[in-house]
């Protein structure tokens, strides 16, 4: 049984693949604090309510958090008897290797974000990922991470919005009614909202462009359902993206040489 474990600024998400399919899920808020021990008591007790206390023998993590790694090392370790590969670290390999500029760290989400829609796409891709920070993966046609965009996420724009302007409320993300808000919370809505979807639009074009060719979009995240209502531009969306790109890396480096 394989161990997943997604590690991002807001949540860490749990998965348990059997070989064939994932046999739960589980999240968690991101805390650095948070020691081995704790998630042990965590996680065992959701995997006893789910039914599904499988013998853990082989686990992989991936973590934009890079001061949880050690903590979640010593779980898998202490607990599960099995050391953990560490995308982005020199042992764990990838199936094709990004080109990027010298000396540039590729975040770990990005790279599995790729691994895996190279596999359900092809290449010549851009994944949308709606997290912390809105990120845009170009996948070239050889399965290669050639690059991509960072812009700020959704929810951290509406809080930046809140903490700078004193008259404005906290805010749920949601589509809104019309574009033209009548009050400041539809306003705010409104902005958010169709900004993103202009946002992700024109970024896309301008990746397009840049590329002369035809690109597939798909999009990953939280809020991906969410703005896709407002837009035609994704293939696809992917809710299980990057624990897919777990498990294709995990298998990739068991079969390597």
């Amino acid at each position: 049984m394989l161990l997943a474990i997604d590690c991002g600024n807001t949540n860490t998400v749990f998965s348990i693949w059997d070989g064939a399919k994932f046999l739960a899920t589980w999240r968690i808020a991101t805390d650095h604090r948070r020691t081995a021990d704790e998630y042990f008591v965590w996680l065992t007790s959701l995997m006893t309510l789910a039914g599904t206390e499988a013998t853990i023998t082989e686990a992989i993590i991936s973590s934009t958090v890079p001061r949880v790694v050690f903590n979640l090392r010593v779980l898998c370790d202490r607990y599960f008897n099995c050391r953990p590969l560490v995308v982005g670290k020199p042992e764990t390999r990838l199936p094709v290797a990004p080109r990027v500029d010298q000396g540039t760290t590729v975040g770990p989400d990005r790279l599995v974000n790729t691994v895996a829609g190279f596999d359900r796409h092809g290449g010549d891709l851009i994944v949308v990922d709606f997290g912390t920070a809105t990120t845009f993966d170009v996948v070239d046609h050889d399965g290669a991470y050639i690059g991509g965009v960072i812009a700020p996420g959704v929810n951290l724009s509406l809080e930046a919005l809140h903490m700078a302007a004193a008259a404005l409320p906290h805010v749920d993300v949601a589509r809104p009614a019309k574009a033209i808000g009548t009050n400041t919370v539809a306003c705010m809505q409104s902005g958010v909202y169709w900004g993103y979807i202009g946002l992700v639009e024109v970024i896309v074009r301008e990746v397009r462009r840049e590329r002369d060719r035809p690109m597939k979009v798909i999009a990953t995240g939280g809020l991906a359902s969410l703005f896709a209502q407002g837009t035609e531009l994704f293939h696809s969306i992917e809710d299980d993206l990057t624990m897919h790109g777990l498990v294709l890396i995990n298998a990739f480096n068991k079969d390597a040489p």
